[in-house]
This record gives C-alpha cells, structure tokens and sequence, in this order.
C-alpha cells in the first residue's frame, strides 16, 4: 500500500515545537536537517520502502481555466493556506500502522540546534483503484 506523507511550511495542528522557519536556522542546521531527511530516504530504500521523495520552493502561482487560451494566474500561494506544501516522501508499507511508524520516526527531523522539530506530517493513503461516482 502506498501512502504519501506530506510535509507542510505551515498549518495544521499546532507544533509540539516552536521553532522558527527554516530561513531563520543557522546554516549548519539547514544543512543538518536536510542530510536527515536524505538519509531518512537511503534507509527507506534499503527496506524496499521508499517511492520518491521531493522538496517544493514556497514560490507558485494559483492557476484555473478562464476561457480558451487564457489561463488566470495569481500570486501565491498565499501564507494564511493550510496547504502550503513543503515536501513530501512518497512509500510503499505493508500497512497503515507501519505508515505512521514511518511519518513518526521522520517527524523527528533536526532542527535548531539539533533538537527535533517533532513536525506533524500527513499521511495519506493513495487509492488502489479509483473510486466511482457513486461513492
């Protein structure tokens, strides 16, 4: 079962931690930070875990179909969103409970300092099959 665990700059339950964001780190522990989360990948792959993992820039745009040829575009997104997405880590586990075990042990990703940030990470669960209309 595949289950994609996202990361987020901001939103969701309030953080076990109050840390600053990234951008506020001291070099050393941006750098400290995103080995973990390499690290973290390699010991996935070697379970037969891992799918893929990536990071996203703050930076984007909203996008939507305003007629033929003329797509809006507005600036964003926009800091007050829940879903300002950092990253994500996609894996394939035997089981939801495995799936939390995983988001859990990555949650305790360095921040300053080198605590752990105790992040909160959502897990969601693709689907097997697409579902119908009718459910």
């Amino acid at each position: 079962m595949k289950y994609l665990l996202l990361k987020h700059y901001r939103g969701g339950p309030a953080p076990a931690v109050d840390y600053p964001t990234m951008d506020q780190w001291a070099p050393e522990d941006v750098d400290a930070h995103i080995q973990y989360m390499r690290d973290f990948a390699t010991k996935l792959e070697k379970s037969g875990e891992f799918v893929e993992m990536q990071a996203l820039s703050p930076e984007g745009a909203f996008v939507r179909h305003d007629g033929e040829g003329r797509p809006a575009v507005t600036d964003g997104p926009f800091a007050e969103t829940k879903d300002l997405i950092a990253g994500w880590y996609v894996i394939d586990v035997e089981s939801w409970d495995r799936a939390v075990e995983v988001a859990g042990e990555l949650s305790a990703a360095p921040g300053p300092g080198g605590e752990p940030i105790l992040e909160w990470l959502e897990v969601r669960p693709f689907y097997t099959e697409l579902p119908s209309a009718g459910e």
